[in-house]
Formats: C-alpha cells, structure tokens, sequence
C-alpha cells in the first residue's frame, strides 16, 4: 500500500494519479480480507486484530473519497 501511495503522490497527470490510488484502494481491501481471513480461521484473536482492522477501513475510506473527488 505504501509504495503505491508514494507513486500516487508522485503521478505526472490526474490519470495516472487515479490508476496509483486505485491500486492502492485494491491493495488496502485485500489486507483487509487478509485480516478477516487470520480472524475466521482464529490464527489470531479477533481482539488483537480490532484496532489495525479499524485502521485499514479508515484508510480504504479516505483513499476511496480521494479517488472520487479525482473522478469528479
């Protein structure tokens, strides 16, 4: 996520500016889906996921509201 939010805020062009934080949105919800599978399968204690979980949806709200405004 990090890498390709360092090149979204390095794009020449809107475009490429809204295909990095479209990967970037991608790569976020998958982490998410990483954790929820860890939580499922009970590798980890769904409390010990809470607050980073907590962080990831954050961040895929904001990156998401960006990529709208970019769209718009």
């Amino acid at each position: 996520m990090a890498a390709n939010y360092r090149a979204m805020c390095r794009a020449r062009s809107k475009a490429e500016r809204f295909s990095k934080i479209s990967i970037v949105i991608e790569e976020t919800d998958e982490t998410l889906f990483w954790f929820e599978m860890l939580e499922e399968l009970e590798y980890v204690q769904k409390e010990l996921l809470t607050d980073i979980k907590n962080k990831t949806e954050e961040i895929l709200k904001v990156t998401s509201s960006y990529r709208k405004m970019l769209k718009s």
